[in-house]
């Protein structure tokens, strides 16, 4: 492990006989600060808001209650190659922040970042404080010498303050848990359904068959059989596995202390489902679908000059649309439950004012669980609007002539 010298810090001062605790101080303000003069992200004043995004995040520990469950970590930095390890290696607090480093790599938030300096030693590094600088960005306190760090490439073209950064990260997340968890879920679950078909083929459903036919039935008589017709059964199976995997993940996401997971409310996440979406209506567009993209018949050629353009744009526009409203739409309600859950806080003071807690308590409880109430409306009408949207943009692609005339 490398050794500092940190008897001079180009400051102009001598810290030689000094001692540095880890918490300087709580001073005006109510500033957690750190060494090297970083504030630390929990301290000082409550942030619901700072709360609130923390909770809806992706993370490298899977949270049950009060107990963090560490989750293999893959990282890759070009010119060093692959890692792999536990997020344990960290040793992280409740919020998610470790207090060791390991080969360069921290955690902050429940987040792996990456020490942005060659010179950082590798291996397991103790005593690390990370918080943020006076410009707001990610930084560590190491034997009193302070280190940036970045966060992983994110290929959103920095549209969310990503981009390509020294490393990626392919790690397990509470995300990709989540996924996991309700695949398999749902997959013992139809098992034993489909077992209970095969085996009683004449008796009336019952148990989880009772509960599932009435909603196979409503998306394939309301949904799928109007806007397919007779081509319906070719894309049921993928018609179901979109909806019943974004209801899924969005009543796992509603069990509380189960980690909080917000799958359907990434926008990585709905991208893919949007992207999948987007494949299987143009690779099954026909002729005529193709037509009234570039050629549109008998409309005018200055017209098309207008609309050609309109309408390939809208082959990108429809997923894009599809992604971004079932992102909204599931963080909005995550959000909202937390900011309702954060007024116990904010009247109470982070604790100093009891009366202030214990008084805001009954409401808040109240709205939360009116909320949890809407949110399971919600879970079903997010699934049921991707799956029928999809299914229109499907069925527009499979519409033949002879079929729009008669619409027509």
């Amino acid at each position: 492990m490398a050794q500092h010298d940190h008897t001079d810090h180009g400051d102009g001062q001598d810290h030689s006989g000094h001692d540095h605790p880890h918490v300087v101080d709580h001073g005006e303000g109510g500033h957690h600060q750190l060494g090297c003069g970083l504030h630390g992200h929990h301290g000082g004043d409550f942030d619901p808001g700072a709360t609130a995004f923390h909770h809806i995040a992706d993370a490298n520990i899977y949270s049950v209650g009060p107990f963090g469950i560490p989750l293999p970590c893959i990282v890759y930095a070009p010119g060093e190659g692959w890692d792999f390890f536990m997020s344990s290696k960290f040793h992280y607090d409740a919020h998610g922040t470790g207090t060791h480093a390991y080969n360069g790599y921290v955690l902050d938030g429940g987040s792996i970042k990456r020490v942005d300096d060659d010179n950082f030693p590798d291996g397991l590094v103790e005593g690390v404080e990370i918080g943020h600088d006076s410009e707001g960005h990610s930084a560590m306190c190491y034997q009193d010498k302070l280190y940036p760090l970045e966060s992983k490439s994110t290929a959103d073209f920095g549209l969310f303050g990503g981009g390509i950064t020294g490393f990626y990260d392919f790690s397990i997340t509470k995300n990709v848990v989540s996924m996991l968890a309700v695949f398999l879920i749902m997959f013992f679950v139809f098992r034993a359904v489909a077992s209970r078909y095969k085996s009683n083929p004449d008796r009336a459903p019952s148990g989880l068959q009772g509960f599932l036919e009435p909603i196979f039935v409503f998306i394939q008589d309301e949904v799928a059989k109007p806007f397919l017709g007779e081509h319906y059964l070719k894309f049921i199976p993928f018609l179901m596995s979109l909806f019943f995997f974004i209801l899924g993940l969005n009543l796992w996401g509603q069990i509380p202390f189960l980690g909080g997971s917000n799958v359907t409310g990434n926008l990585a996440f709905t991208a893919v489902l949007a992207i999948f979406a987007f494949i299987v209506v143009n690779i099954n567009g026909n002729k005529h679908y193709w037509e009234h993209v570039f050629w549109m018949p008998g409309v005018p050629a200055w017209v098309k000059v207008i609309l050609t353009p309109v309408e390939a744009l809208g082959l990108f526009i429809k997923p894009i649309t599809l992604a971004l409203r079932l992102f909204a739409n599931i963080t909005a309600g995550h959000m909202v439950i937390i900011i309702f859950v954060s007024f116990i806080f904010i009247f109470g003071k982070s604790g100093t004012v009891p009366a202030g807690a214990y008084g805001s308590s009954i409401p808040t409880v109240l709205l939360t669980m009116f909320m949890m109430a809407i949110e399971l409306l919600v879970a079903f009408i997010q699934a049921f609007v991707f799956t029928i949207l999809t299914t229109s943009y499907l069925g527009a692609a499979i519409e033949d002539d002879h079929a729009h005339e008669g619409a027509h």
